[in-house]
């Protein structure tokens, strides 16, 4: 399957710039060989994941989740526009946490936000009391005060109106909307325009190729996620 993370930098809107501004680079589809999105957390059916499943959520779903929950953290924090200690981070559809018992040692702020009961326990249960996790709709919530970075993993479906949940995540969202996407699954391009229309004038892109369900040898691993950042091996991986 292939998945594509859009890195995305909140800055002036692309109607109040010049008009060559409105030619924006192409977004890049991105090589990810075992789908999240086949996995899906999914916030519209919280019933799913109560019980044992948000219980053993991280370790059932990641066959090495350490290091892929670890690069992902890496990811959140270094593309686009860098996160600085203290910065807050909204993680929606958190699941049970896993992303922000990584990101809190870093010295980020973290709020986590889904819409499973059992999941919202595990999570609280993980990171203690050094985080927030509020049982919400990804649809409807909404921060008390702005984020410096809104993440949405493996979710971007369960949104009932895309459009206006990006418009949404833009109202409240300082420095970047960082998230995961198939584009066998949904257009490249009208997402583009979409994240366009709510605010979001520059659109990065980043291949991620740690496995989701093989676990590999930390040495392969490095090989990997050095391809990430190779244009021209992707473009090569990408026609397969």
């Amino acid at each position: 399957m292939i998945t594509a993370h859009r890195i995305l930098d909140k800055a002036e809107p692309i109607s109040a710039r010049s008009s060559r501004s409105t030619a924006l680079p192409p977004l890049n589809q991105s090589l990810f060989p075992a789908g999240v999105l086949d996995n899906p957390h999914n916030v519209s059916s919280p019933s799913k994941f109560e019980g044992d499943v948000a219980v053993r959520w991280t370790e059932a779903t990641y066959a090495n989740a350490a290091r892929y929950l670890s690069h992902r953290a890496d990811l959140v924090c270094a593309l686009g526009p860098p996160l600085a200690p203290g910065d807050r981070v909204l993680d929606l559809a958190c699941g049970d946490g896993a992303l922000g018992e990584l990101l809190l040692p870093r010295g980020f702020s973290y709020i986590g936000v889904d819409g499973s009961e059992s999941m919202v326990a595990v999570a609280r249960k993980r990171l203690g009391g050094g985080a927030a996790v509020a049982r919400a709709d990804i649809n409807d919530y909404e921060p008390d005060s702005p984020v410096a970075a809104t993440t949405l993993f493996g979710a971007l479906y369960y949104t009932r109106d895309r459009a206006a949940f990006f418009r949404r995540v833009a109202s409240f969202t300082e420095k970047k909307f960082v998230f995961n996407m198939s584009p066998r699954r949904f257009s490249v391009e009208e997402i583009r325009s979409e994240l366009v229309a709510a605010g979001f004038s520059r659109l990065r892109t980043r291949p991620f190729l740690v496995p989701q369900s093989v676990r590999m040898p930390d040495a392969l691993l490095k090989v990997l996620i050095a391809a990430e950042r190779t244009g021209p091996l992707t473009r090569a991986l990408l026609r397969f």
